[in-house]
């Protein structure tokens, strides 16, 4: 009889519940959430982008993205624009508070790391890496 400890998936979500877990007990003191420093960490990386590009790349229910990037600008750390591109669209952007945030919290990615991953030794986590980016199809 095979026990749940045996399936990789439930090791997994169990892991990422495990990570989101301590990424919220880390930013309890802010207010947000794992989800809101999501977007804030992709916004980070680039020009701004559309909601449904957020959603898309952060695999968050469109309706999800409304209520985080709401809950983002009322707190001033990201806003929604005009698109250059295309003036009917709006694009969400960091500010410069949202930049702030982040660079104050810097420490939240590797600090949630350094817990979830305190059994495996530097060249384990290497490799650990280098699996769930070919998982994850991410370069």
């Amino acid at each position: 009889m095979r026990t749940l400890y045996a399936d990789t998936g439930y090791l997994l979500y169990r892991l990422g519940l495990r990570s989101g877990q301590l990424f919220n007990a880390f930013l309890q003191d802010s207010g947000l959430r794992l989800r809101h420093y999501a977007v804030l960490r992709f916004l980070e990386s680039g020009e701004g982008a559309l909601q449904r590009e957020l959603s898309a790349r952060l695999g968050y229910d469109p309706s999800a993205i409304v209520g985080l990037v709401d809950d983002l600008e009322k707190r001033g750390l990201a806003e929604r624009r005009v698109a250059f591109a295309d003036r009917r669209r709006r694009i969400v952007v960091l500010t410069g508070d949202g930049h702030a945030f982040l660079r104050e919290h810097d420490t939240a990615g590797p600090r949630v790391t350094d817990e979830l991953l305190a059994p495996l030794d530097p060249v384990e986590r290497r490799i650990l890496h280098r699996l769930l980016l070919r998982v994850a199809d991410r370069p």
